[in-house]
């Protein structure tokens, strides 16, 4: 019996500044987890990772991360990748600065 595939989105670093990255949709990068496009078929995950892996100015270290659908969009399964998602944790700079009231 074959396992179920689980949700993925496609991560990476951006090449320039080191930081996190989702691919959209839209073949965009963004910092933001929720705006990743959720890949739910195994085969378009692959399409998806080989078309991100070959943008070697933009970005670095491309990999497939397990996500789940959430109401804002995707969101991160496992520890790592939620604390990729909020940025660094040495100070407020980054994704955590624009979290600043």
């Amino acid at each position: 019996m074959s396992r179920r595939y689980s949700p993925k989105v496609v991560t990476a670093n951006r090449l320039r500044e080191g930081d996190v990255v989702y691919l959209t949709a839209d073949d965009q990068w963004s910092p933001h987890h929720h705006e990743a496009e959720l890949i739910e078929d195994e085969a378009h995950a692959q399409m998806r990772l080989l078309h991100a892996s070959a943008q070697k100015l933009t970005v670095v270290g491309a990999y497939l991360a397990d996500a789940k659908a959430g109401p804002n969009g995707p969101e991160p399964v496992h520890f790592r990748e939620g604390f990729r998602a909020r940025g660094p944790s040495n100070y407020a700079h980054g994704k955590q600065a624009d979290l600043r009231s």
